[in-house]
């Protein structure tokens, strides 16, 4: 039998090695460190141990088939979600008020956006802006690693209603978002779970690695010579510094 890695697609193939249930608990994938419990039987759906969360290997958009056009949206969901767009009233209810440390995320990633496509001076003029937001964000009084992890798995339990509102509307950009955002979100929400385990005898020796196209952390000596998720080479990974 053959084992899907949920993050990058790693296949753990049985008929080359020993029996995936042999494997220790702590086994964690050969590319991306994902945990064994976020492998799951070719076709079938992983249990995330931790927290008793089934994940649909199956039902994951690749960036090539949200590309394609999409089939006309259910009539319920799909009348539902455009009733609520094109009335003005409910949209501006719907609308929220984003934070500084939010604002400074977003323009953080339309600079890079921006330089993805060349607009180098907006992206420095979003840079600029990303900095301001982010030095007026607050500290966080509460913040724990606890908590960190909660809001983790919610946002990782989120991703369902989200591909399902991207493919009744037939928004392709939202799916693109969702293949790559939620592996990502599934890969921190592993590593928070492991640092509540090992503490920091998890980071010893190690480094933090991010993908600057993705998102993607990965701990380890170096950066993988391959983005597990999004494919990019080494040299776009940053060492995050520690403080």
């Amino acid at each position: 039998m053959k084992y899907i890695c949920s993050i990058c697609g790693y296949v753990y193939d049985e008929a080359k090695e020993k029996a995936f249930s042999d494997l220790p608990a702590d086994w964690t994938c050969p590319l991306c460190d994902a945990p064994k419990s976020d492998f799951a039987p070719e076709g079938g759906t992983a249990v995330d141990a931790a927290e008793g969360v089934a994940v649909d290997t199956v039902s994951a958009v690749s960036p090539a088939d949200a590309a394609k056009p999409e089939s006309a949206p259910a009539p319920t969901v799909g009348a539902s979600i455009h009733q609520a767009s094109t009335s003005s009233s409910e949209a501006d209810s719907d609308c929220k008020k984003l934070s500084a440390g939010q604002l400074a995320a977003l323009c953080s990633n339309l600079a890079q956006g921006c330089e993805k496509q060349y607009l180098y001076e907006e992206s420095g003029l979003f840079k600029q802006l990303a900095d301001y937001f982010a030095s007026i964000t607050p500290a966080v009084e509460d913040a724990t690693v606890i908590g960190l992890a909660e809001n983790l798995q919610k946002e990782v339990d989120g991703y369902a209603l989200l591909h399902e509102t991207a493919k009744a509307v037939g928004d392709r950009g939202a799916q693109r978002v969702c293949v790559w955002g939620e592996k990502v979100s599934r890969i921190l929400s592993s590593l928070v779970r492991r640092y509540l385990k090992e503490g920091e005898t998890m980071m010893e020796g190690k480094e933090v690695w991010v993908c600057s196209a993705c998102g993607f952390v990965y701990i380890g000596e170096k950066a993988p010579e391959i983005c597990p998720v999004c494919k990019v080479p080494s040299w776009k990974f940053e060492k995050i510094e520690r403080r």
